[in-house]
């Protein structure tokens, strides 16, 4: 079950190492086994990978857009061609099952290298008429930019990130995760073997230093994190002292809205999509679910039978429906928020164990867990539990729900699931979220921008939203006549 790369950084177009780094072991979550030993890179790793950066993103950003884009695309085909290795990677590093990570984790990365890849040439500035003269407005490279990833979706954040950076001209260097930090080299090789010039895509490990480093550093332009929110605001507040740019994708406490009229299985469907896949562990998951007064019996009743049924096991086991959760830290948050749930007087429907199962006895599994009849002010309802618990709220009508769904420092993401298509459009033009869904949930292509409102978030990732992100606009004044001047 080892997992153990070439070298922990990958630099300037291969592997390099620094025994002198701080140790980082690899830990699979459904065993507690160490499947690799990297060390935490060094501030001569740091300066290396942005030196190479440096050096290697002024000749990037003078290629024409379709060119850069068309490695951008031969990257995603090997991606998709390299699938299976890359998504059993995942599944080690995660502890995700084998069935989630083959379709969703090295396809989504894939998916935005090709779709920004091909879309980049004809993101452009604009021409503005001026009379006697006119003007235009050119997007331009950032320079150096840095990416810091999650560990619940590493080769995604790492694809989702680069891809915008890279087909803008810049050069970026992303951390993973300390917790996953092994997709990321697989897609620094794919890179390279795609035709990127060496240097533009550079991978350096390391914990909060490493990232605090990078940061801070002088020649970097701009920071990319996905992570909480306690995290987001040091990230922000050291790169704002810096005037450098920034884009959040934070966490999230998300309403579901379930309204009377909707198709039940359907809304179980996406509630069990939103609060149990990748075993709770996604930003995104609308964790919160409001069902009307009506129907709220019933949903707990299906929801409840539905999660008795996810098969928990062997992440490698193709018939395995959940895994475990990435460690034993996250694990004692979350058991200890189940604690809270019953004590702040919820109704647990289903779940609430943690399972020893055999032979994955040091493995962090948790049971699926509903509670029913949570109240506004519970914990439970207001905290990101970031873990395969949902909370299950009652309500009677549209304005009602609306209020206390928006009542959340939050502002990822929000779903409502209803017949009346009217009621639909209307109730999330009035959701303060910035990843909305309608009668489905946590789909995320990447045409569709995403990313969120209040504490959830700043800037977007994905779509031509990404690539204004990852540039700067030059304005320029033509004037086609003669200067007057009262000189």
């Amino acid at each position: 079950m080892k997992a153990q790369p070439k070298g922990s950084h990958f630099i300037d177009g291969r592997y390099v190492d620094d025994a002198a780094g701080d140790p980082l072991e690899v830990i699979h979550p459904a065993t507690g086994e160490i499947i690799a030993r990297l060390n935490a890179a060094t501030p001569a790793i740091v300066e290396a990978a942005i030196a190479s950066a440096k050096i290697a993103q002024i000749a990037w950003a003078r290629l024409r857009p379709l060119e850069r884009g068309r490695v951008l695309r031969r990257a995603a085909d090997l991606l998709r061609a390299r699938n299976d290795e890359i998504a059993r990677i995942e599944t080690l590093d995660t502890g995700k099952p084998i069935q989630e990570t083959l379709v969703a984790d090295p396809a989504s990365a894939a998916d935005a290298l090709e779709f920004l890849g091909g879309i980049v040439a004809g993101f452009n500035g604009e021409f503005v008429e001026l009379g006697g003269a006119f003007g235009y407005t050119r997007r331009e490279a950032l320079g150096v930019t840095v990416g810091i990833g999650a560990w619940n979706y590493p080769i995604q954040g790492a694809g989702w990130k680069s891809a915008p950076a890279l087909a803008m001209g810049n050069a970026m260097v992303f951390k993973p995760s300390e917790n996953t930090p092994l997709s990321a080299l697989a897609l620094a090789e794919i890179y390279i073997e795609a035709g990127l010039p060496p240097g533009l895509f550079n991978v350096v490990q390391g914990f909060g230093a490493v990232g605090h480093a990078l940061v801070s550093h002088p020649d970097v332009a701009k920071v990319s994190l996905t992570g909480s929110v306690p995290t987001g605001r040091k990230v922000l507040g050291l790169a704002g002292s810096l005037m450098k740019h920034a884009t959040m994708e934070l966490g999230g406490k998300s309403p579901l809205i379930v309204f009377d009229d909707a198709d039940l299985e359907n809304a179980v469907s996406g509630a069990m999509l939103g609060n149990f896949y990748s075993a709770g562990q996604v930003c995104s998951n609308g964790t919160r679910v409001f069902v009307q007064e009506n129907l709220h019996d019933r949903f707990v009743e299906r929801v409840t039978a539905r999660a008795k049924t996810i098969r928990l096991g062997d992440p490698l086991d193709p018939d395995t429906q959940m895994g475990p959760v990435i460690n034993k830290t996250q694990y004692d948050k979350i058991v200890g928020y189940i604690d809270i749930g019953r004590n702040e007087g919820a109704t647990l429907a289903c779940g609430g164990g943690a399972p020893k199962l055999q032979g994955f006895e040091n493995g962090f599994f948790i049971e699926p867990t509903v509670f029913a009849h949570v109240r506004d002010d519970m914990r439970i309802a207001r905290e990101e539990i970031f873990g395969p618990v949902m909370a299950v709220l009652s309500f009677r009508g549209e304005d009602e729900v609306v209020t206390r769904a928006n009542d959340s420092e939050f502002g990822l993401s929000a779903g409502v699931f209803t017949r009346d298509m009217a009621r639909a459009h209307r109730v999330i033009g009035e959701i303060k979220a910035g990843s909305c869904w309608i009668n489905t949930y946590n789909v995320c292509p990447p045409e569709l921008p995403f990313g969120g409102f209040k504490q959830s978030g700043i800037g977007r990732e994905n779509a031509l939203e990404s690539l204004r992100h990852f540039s700067q606009v030059k304005a320029v004044y033509v004037e086609t006549g003669d200067v007057v001047s009262p000189y």
